[in-house]
Order: C-alpha cells, then structure tokens, then sequence
C-alpha cells in the first residue's frame, strides 16, 4: 500500500471521471427528456476530471491558485453538481445561488490558507468539513425523497461510505496526522484518496443504474398504460382479466366485467374538435376510477370504448357500480357524457374470458340499441 503514489491514484480519478462524463453525457443525449439531472451527472465527473488534472499540475510548476485553492473549488463543485443531479431526477428544484455562495466562500477560505496564512493541515480540516457537508446533504435528500429502488440505494450507501472516510480523515487530521502534504506518500493519504477514486467511479455508476432504472420504469408504464387517460391499455387489462378468472377457478368467487361506450361521442368530435373530445376521455378515465374499488381495474379498450374488471363482484354489487358511474358523469361538469354500459358476471370454472367479453360485448349493443345510458346485463 505504501508503494501506491497519490499521483497515480489521482490519475487514475481523472481517468476514471472521464469515461463517466461519457457515459453519461450519451445518456443525456439519447435518453427521453423526462429523465431530468443527467446533464448535471454529466458535468460532475467532469468536475472531478478537472480537479484531478488541477492536483496533478502543482508538481509541474501550476499556481497554488489552480493547483491548490482551484482544485478544491472544484473538486466541492463536482459533489455539489452530483447533489443538484438528484435534485433534478426527483423532481425537486435547485438552489443555485445558495450553492453558489457555498463555493465562493470555499474557495475564500482555500486562499486564505494558501496565500495569507499557509497552512496545509488546517486547509485539509476546512476542505474535509465543507465537502462532508455537501454528501451529507445529498444523503439526506435521498433517504427524504429518494425512495427505495435499489440503485438510490446503491448510491446511498456510497455517500454514507465516504462520509465516513471524510470524519476518519478529519479525526486524524485534528489529531496531528494531516502530514505535509497532498502528495506525501504515506499510508493514510493512499487510503484517502483510493476511497477518493471509488466514490468518483461508484456515483457515477450509481447515477447511470438511477437513470437507466427510470427508463425501465416508463417504458413498462408506456406498454401497459394508455397514454391519453392514464387507464390500463386493452393488452395490459386482458392480462389482468387472465389472472383474475384463473384466481376464481381457485377460489370460487369470480368477477364482473363492463363494457362501457360514450354516448354519440363521434358527433361530440365533429363538433367541438378532438382536443375536447380527449379531454372527455380523461375526464370520463379519471371521474370513474374516483367511484371504484382500489381492487377495481379500468382500462381502455378502444377509442371511446373502456372495460372495467371488477374482481369478486356479484351482479347486484355491479350494478350499483354502473349507476354510481352514471350518477358521477351526471353532476353538470362541462366535460360530462352520457355512457352506454354492458354488463356481465362469471357464471362458473367453465366460463372463460371470450364468452364474458362476448356476453358484455352483447349487452353493451342492447343498452344502445334501447335508447343508450343506461346500463343492460348479459
């Protein structure tokens, strides 16, 4: 561990920050731009690149004002852009002047330390202070807001690490053991900035596990959702319509299903334009969802046309659920319809899902058929 040179381990940071500013500025560019805070993830190892080369330059004759007080600066910067990251990806708004004072009066400090009163040890104190506040502010906004999905995780557990590498080396700092300087190859600075390279190279995989876990997330809500009303899709409820008939062939107690048609809805569109004609849709989506069960599913089967899965449900039962949907589209809303309802319930281990689609399907026809809104069983 001894033989391990700081410069070479800083070396290594910078080229490690690289790949990772790669990566993730493809990422930004290519992945939807609802995933927000790739850009700063991006700029952060950026930093970190930056910061390593500042370090690195001290030994070839670069100013203290780069190599010293510039590196630290940066080097802050780097955690505060991979902090504003998080805040972006969940949703959260930034604080930039705040930060930015931050860094100003980080780097003050840096000068003062260098120029006015040098004096490594005490710098390291203040560099080891100023950046163990920024992780541990992003560690408490992601065990606040992060949620439980394993990369925020993953990148929780890194920020604790270093954290805890950050009070280790200010403990032995304050106890005398800071040494001349950043390059002294001593063991304990090895070990610093080894853990240094890690964080650099962890966070930056955890931000691209973070990213990646957010796409997997929308593509899987875009192929099982519609996009318009935010209801299940017809394939996403005919698989739950499959899974709800074969837990009836276990249980005994079988579901209704309802075929549910707006009223006149194509007349609706050639009037008022399709921009309202969705916005009924949505309105109808999200005023039914209001009045069912959480075990209820609603989706969209085509056009104008939904299908409601209600598990465990009677005839009876299912009725009062078509009236309260009446009743919710009848209270004098702009956007209310008139809706043509279908009707049916399992009638048995034998009945399958075609014959209860056809049988609703059926009913649906005889509610229009007999002067529309209302609702028929079959």
């Amino acid at each position: 561990m001894l033989a391990l040179d700081p410069r070479s381990l800083i070396a290594m940071a910078g080229v490690m920050a690289t790949a990772m500013a790669i990566v993730l500025a493809f990422m930004r560019r290519h992945y939807p731009p609802g995933i927000r805070g790739l850009g700063y993830w991006a700029a952060a190892p950026l930093a970190w690149l930056v910061a390593s080369v500042l370090y690195s330059g001290r030994e070839g004759g670069l100013p203290d004002l780069l190599a010293v007080v510039g590196a630290n600066t940066v080097l802050m910067l780097g955690a505060v852009l991979f902090h504003i990251g998080c805040q972006r990806f969940i949703g959260h708004p930034t604080r930039w002047p705040a930060w930015g004072l931050y860094l100003v009066a980080s780097a003050l400090g840096f000068a003062w330390f260098t120029y006015v009163e040098p004096n490594f040890p005490v710098r390291l104190v203040l560099f080891t202070t100023l950046v163990s506040a920024i992780y541990a502010t992003n560690l408490h906004f992601l065990l606040r807001h992060g949620g439980k999905r394993l990369p925020v995780r993953m990148v929780q557990i890194v920020l604790a690490a270093h954290l805890a590498v950050l009070v280790v080396r200010l403990a032995t700092a304050l106890a005398g053991m800071a040494g001349a300087h950043l390059m002294e190859q001593t063991l304990l600075q090895t070990l610093y900035i080894s853990a240094y390279v890690l964080t650099v190279l962890m966070l930056s995989i955890g931000a691209v596990l973070m990213a990646t876990d957010r796409l997997v997330t929308e593509l899987e809500h875009l192929a099982t959702y519609d996009p318009l009303t935010q209801v299940f899709n017809r394939r996403a409820l005919l698989e739950r319509c499959e899974e709800e008939l074969a837990r009836s062939q276990r249980t005994g107690r079988g579901p209704c299903l309802m075929m549910l048609d707006l009223d006149h809805f194509k007349r609706l569109n050639d009037t008022h334009g399709h921009q309202h004609g969705d916005a009924v849709l949505v309105h109808f989506a999200h005023t039914t969802q209001a009045v069912l069960r959480r075990a209820d599913r609603l989706g969209r089967y085509g056009g104008e046309e939904f299908m409601l899965l209600l598990p465990e449900t009677g005839a009876q039962e299912a009725r009062r659920v078509a009236q309260r949907i009446h009743a919710a589209l009848a209270v004098g809303h702009r956007l209310d319809c008139q809706l043509s309802i279908g009707l049916t319930s399992w009638r048995g281990p034998d009945d399958t899902l075609d014959a209860m689609l056809a049988r609703a399907d059926q009913a649906l026809y005889q509610a229009k058929a007999q002067g529309r809104n209302q609702t028929c069983v079959g």
